[in-house]
């Protein structure tokens, strides 16, 4: 089921469209892969952790933008009118923009956030030699990392280690992002753009109705 139904309901017949349903469907099959990594491995991020969501920024491809803009648009209207105007909820230039320090999990759009977010420590990578490799998270508690049957540490496992100590491996990274975009644009920098931009194209597909939410027609990107 789609998070955002009612934003591709209002773009049906776009482009917008087309690469929203393409985006979804990338993050529906991010999320069914690392739920089996996650069930089968048993390793899991500590309980609301959030140390990568500090002291960071995502750069987001256009497309990542556009879901991101699609998800807000969905289910916080009017924080997404307030970012088309560059007014970010938790703006501090040393954190994602939706870097909420006082929630549990941090992240205050989770549903919408872009590829790092859902890939940064459960998936692998490829080696020099095309391996598929992989790495706890270097946030990721040494204490805890001893603790874990067999113990862990920080650093690199190669395919055949990981079935030693897990019995499966990790989400591919490479194959998950393939045929995404190559350009990316600072969080900041894009998304109030695309914000304008998807409101525009509801308001010319729009036929005179209602937009989402209440969200005004007129913006541009």
């Amino acid at each position: 089921m789609s998070e955002i139904p009612t934003i591709l309901k209002k773009l049906e017949g776009t482009s917008e469209y087309q690469i929203l349903t393409e985006i979804e469907a990338a993050y529906e099959r991010i999320a069914k892969e690392q739920n089996e990594w996650y069930e089968k491995s048993g390793f899991l991020c500590p309980y609301g952790c959030g140390e990568c969501c500090s002291h960071f920024e995502p750069d987001l491809m256009v497309s990542e933008a556009l879901y991101m803009g699609a998800w807000l648009l969905e289910h916080q209207p009017v924080i997404a009118q307030s970012v088309a105007e560059d007014k970010f909820p938790f703006y501090a230039m040393e954190h994602c923009q939706f870097f909420d320090s006082e929630a549990q999990y941090h992240c205050s759009i989770y549903g919408g956030r872009p590829f790092i977010c859902r890939l940064f420590g459960a998936s692998g990578a490829r080696s020099k030699t095309c391996e598929l490799v992989w790495k706890p998270c270097r946030f990721y508690p040494s204490e805890q990392l001893a603790k874990h049957d067999p113990p862990l540490k920080h650093r690199q496992y190669s395919s055949k280690e990981l079935m030693q100590v897990f019995g499966t491996l990790p989400p591919d990274m490479e194959a998950l992002m393939a045929g995404t975009d190559a350009d990316t644009v600072l969080l900041r920098d894009i998304l109030p753009k695309i914000i304008r931009h998807l409101l525009y194209i509801i308001g010319m597909n729009d036929n005179g109705s209602d937009n989402p939410n209440g969200t005004p027609n007129g913006f541009a990107a």
